[in-house]
């Protein structure tokens, strides 16, 4: 059983994968309170899914990139979870997963995916979805005309995608609409039942689920996960943050 934990977004998010599916996956929109929420909210997908931690088998961090604060808190919560029951822990690169998210939704060829990195810049990677499974990104972080000028109109999606629907061609509200971007459409598909939220809004922050997937498949093709190191990409704003409290979780 892998768990996979993101805290790069807004998104406080956490999922189950049991070698076949995701089982499991929770998911808070509140980009202050990731230590609050985390650890509680793996308490309730255990308790709601009868999986404890001795059933897990290894865990999968969004290594962001991200904001410090938040994503400190994902990235310590996993670790201290490898640490304390002697699990493989390895990192994603979030970006990766909302780009696998795209792609269950339909969308093909490229493909931008802009997070929120503040200071009126974006997170980035450039993404093709008609490659098979999503390649790890390689994110940066610009000002969102910066990358729209190097990049082109291509489809975006992420919450940087709709804060600078200006400049970046924004495929969240396409989503929403019925509408298509020109790398194709955003459909339905049976997986967008892991969020319970439409389309647009399931394009916009990283889902655990979809992070589960993503490490999953690449272990499975033999390819080694990132390390837990985080992705910055620059300097902090803030102090880091507590890791959140799961020895009640572990049940120590």
């Amino acid at each position: 059983m892998l768990l996979a934990i993101d805290t790069s977004t807004s998104a406080v998010t956490a999922a189950l994968h049991d070698g076949r599916d995701v089982v499991a996956r929770t998911s808070t929109i509140d980009a202050r309170r990731h230590t609050e929420i985390l650890a509680p909210a793996i308490e309730a997908m255990f308790a709601e899914t009868d999986v404890a931690p001795a059933d897990l088998s290894r865990v999968a961090v969004g290594v962001g990139p991200g904001p410090f604060t938040g994503l400190r808190v994902g990235i310590m919560t996993a670790m201290t979870f490898a640490y304390a029951l002697d699990l493989p822990i390895g990192g994603v690169c979030s970006l990766d997963a909302l780009a696998h998210r795209a792609q269950t939704l339909g969308m093909r060829g490229p493909l931008l995916v802009a997070t929120d990195a503040r200071r009126k810049e974006i997170y980035w990677a450039h993404y093709d979805l008609d490659g098979g499974p999503i390649a790890a990104g390689d994110p940066g972080v610009d000002k969102a005309a910066a990358v729209a000028e190097q990049l082109g109109d291509i489809p975006a999606v992420g919450r940087g995608a709709r804060l600078y629907a200006d400049v970046l061609h924004d495929a969240t509200r396409a989503a929403a609409a019925g509408g298509h971007g020109t790398a194709g459409a955003v459909g339905t598909s049976g997986d967008a039942a892991l969020t319970g939220a439409g389309e647009a809004e399931v394009l916009l922050d990283v889902d655990a689920a979809d992070l589960a997937i993503v490490a999953h498949q690449r272990v499975m093709a033999g390819e080694r996960l990132l390390d837990t190191e985080p992705l910055y990409l620059r300097r902090p704003d803030a102090v880091p943050a507590a890791a959140a409290p799961i020895a009640r979780v572990l049940g120590r």
